[in-house]
């Protein structure tokens, strides 16, 4: 879904701030590990991790990843979000830069109805039409959110991470210059290869299968 220009202002009347921080020391290296919050008291907030090694004066190799746990922490096939994390993970560790890892699973719709997706899909719906299926967007994210973080981190120039041209859209209209797209690739897999062809065919995901 895009945002028109209104709307896109009104979400950055939003105020996050850096609520909290701590070097993470990980098999990637350190990270400086940034919580972002509208409020010291958020149990959820979003979180940069940035790399020890990361050059602010030259655009910074940067990942914007949407949470998600079944991915992310559980290895879940189902997806490439795991994949993709551990695959910025390493490229940071070699080149310096950022994740931006923002709470908002499932594409924004949350793991409750991620999860009742995720039956509708077993039955023959596909990433798409199960979304719509339970009248949800097919993709509810709002990337002002990383635009904040960024800014917040006196960050203005970005290698951006990603095959999603809606997050190379939010970048457009924002004090935050993209000097160039990194694709970031993950092979298919058994369980997610209709769902990779899915992301390409009607959401636009800039990779060819």
């Amino acid at each position: 879904m895009h945002m028109t220009e209104s709307t896109f202002q009104l979400r950055l009347r939003r105020k996050l701030a850096a609520q909290a921080e701590a070097v993470i020391p990980t098999p990637w290296g350190n990270f400086n590990m940034i919580a972002f919050s509208e409020s010291p008291d958020d149990w959820m907030p979003h979180l940069a991790l940035v790399h020890e090694n990361t050059d602010r004066s030259q655009p910074v190799l940067t990942r914007l990843h949407s949470e998600c746990i079944t991915g992310d922490l559980f290895g879940s096939t189902r997806c490439d979000c795991g994949e993709q994390l551990l695959r910025s993970l390493d490229m940071i560790s070699r080149q310096g830069g950022i994740i931006l890892y923002l709470r908002q699973e499932g594409r924004g719709i949350g793991i409750i109805n991620k999860l009742k997706a995720y039956n509708l899909q077993d039955k023959g719906l596909n990433t798409v039409s199960a979304n719509v299926h339970l009248g949800l967007e097919i993709d509810a994210r709002h990337y002002d959110i990383a635009l904040e973080m960024l800014e917040a981190l006196d960050i203005h120039r970005i290698r951006l991470l990603t095959n999603n041209p809606d997050k190379i859209e939010a970048f457009e209209r924002s004090s935050i210059l993209v000097t160039d797209r990194v694709p970031l690739i993950v092979e298919p897999q058994e369980n997610n290869a209709e769902y990779l062809k899915t992301k390409q065919r009607e959401m636009g995901h800039l990779f060819n299968l």
